[in-house]
């Protein structure tokens, strides 16, 4: 992949295709982490001369026009960020659109409607989203793909467009892919991965592939319970994918046979049912009652995980601890966001929830090596498999 650097932008209509899916309660965003990320590669290429023409998505629209999912609060607060000027076309590739694209002005930059309000976006159809490729390609003259969230997804503005464009990858994107390639293909040692979240389903992948990589894989969040009865033991109603146990014992058998330190919650916060003020008391992760559910790891289990992460010299995190956007059960999550931010180590936080919750705890973002903007790519990456995103750009 080449960098922005070696195009030549000046004068010249640049579509940047960023990632600004933020959180929004109502028009107010709640997160702009990853609209921040986007500001370097933007503002560079102002300053060289471009005309930006930003495009993104926003949540699931399903291909339709839907006003809660417009970017209009995004583009102002990429205003307010860039301290400049954001034209705000109100469609995609409509009149608006091209009107907008043809006022800018070289060091000028506008965002498009919501890319997912096109049925052609993420369309299976090649010709569809080829058809909606070429009506985006006929915006400018330049790609620059640094939407790093959405290059795992075969869509037309991040797979399509730039084999329709001289193209290039933005800087956040190349940081990005030089972390995963630091996780990757030779980390320092011992490499120690956290995974949490709900669904031990979204993790296959990833725990298949690295447990040929690591030295421990720490297990918590909703996931640890499939784990914890493939063990045996009783999980009560806590978060539990049968159709995941002979898979989850297969992991268990692996990480015995090569080795690798796979560590469970040793006890959890056992809540009466899923709720902010749910009553809930501390119970070994053997034994949580038959008519409560886990929503937390448990204070041993946040010390073991300390310090198993101690004397870590790279650590990769994805997935919170526990439910951790109630203030009860969030304690799990900040003793591995704490661990992470105590430790030498080259620690990344992959993205998605992991990110999010760090904000949210109000933890030092410079406190980790590494905040990723996009945790299902992440994942796939280690996960070993091809991203349609990055392999367009390596064209």
């Amino acid at each position: 992949m080449i960098g922005i650097d070696e195009l030549d932008v000046k004068g010249r209509r640049v579509f940047v295709r960023a990632d600004l899916n933020v959180p929004l309660d109502g028009e107010t965003i709640t997160d702009d982490g990853r609209i921040r990320a986007s500001v370097p590669t933007i503002k560079k290429l102002l300053e060289r001369g471009a005309k930006v023409v930003v495009a993104a998505h926003l949540g699931r629209p399903k291909g339709s026009p839907t006003p809660k999912y417009s970017l209009a609060p995004v583009s102002r607060r990429l205003a307010e960020l860039l301290g400049e000027d954001v034209a705000f076309a109100s469609d995609v590739v409509g009149d608006s659109a091209r009107s907008t694209v043809e006022a800018l002005q070289d060091g000028q930059v506008a965002l498009l409607e919501n890319l997912r309000f096109e049925p052609g976006e993420e369309s299976k159809d090649d010709a569809v989203r080829g058809e909606f490729a070429d009506k985006l390609a006929a915006l400018a003259e330049l790609y620059v793909g640094d939407g790093f969230g959405a290059v795992h997804r075969k869509h037309a503005s991040v797979y399509d467009l730039p084999k329709r464009l001289p193209h290039a990858a933005g800087d956040l994107v190349l940081a990005e892919v030089e972390v995963l390639k630091r996780l990757t293909e030779d980390p320092a040692r011992p490499y120690v991965v956290v995974l949490g979240g709900a669904k031990v389903s979204d993790k296959l992948g990833v725990i298949a592939n690295l447990l040929s990589k690591v030295d421990r894989l720490l297990i918590g969040g909703g996931m640890a319970y499939t784990f914890l009865k493939a063990q045996g033991h009783e999980v009560g109603k806590s978060l539990l994918q049968e159709d995941q146990l002979d898979q989850v014992r297969g992991f268990l058998n692996e990480a015995a046979a090569r080795g690798v330190d796979l560590v469970l919650p040793v006890d959890v916060l056992a809540a009466t049912h899923f709720a902010a003020d749910a009553p809930h008391e501390v119970v070994d992760a053997t034994a949580i009652p038959a008519d409560r559910e886990g929503l937390d790891i448990g204070p041993r289990t946040r010390e073991l995980f300390a310090g198993k992460l101690a004397d870590a010299r790279t650590v990769f995190w994805n997935g919170p601890m526990g439910v951790f956007e109630f203030e009860a059960f969030s304690g799990g999550t900040r003793a591995v966001a704490e661990a992470l931010v105590r430790s030498d180590a080259f620690t990344v936080v992959g993205g998605g929830d992991s990110a999010a919750a760090v904000r949210q705890l109000g933890l030092p973002e410079d406190g980790f090596s590494h905040i990723s903007t996009g945790g299902g790519a992440s994942l796939e990456y280690l996960e070993g498999k091809t991203l349609p995103g990055l392999a367009a750009l390596e064209e």
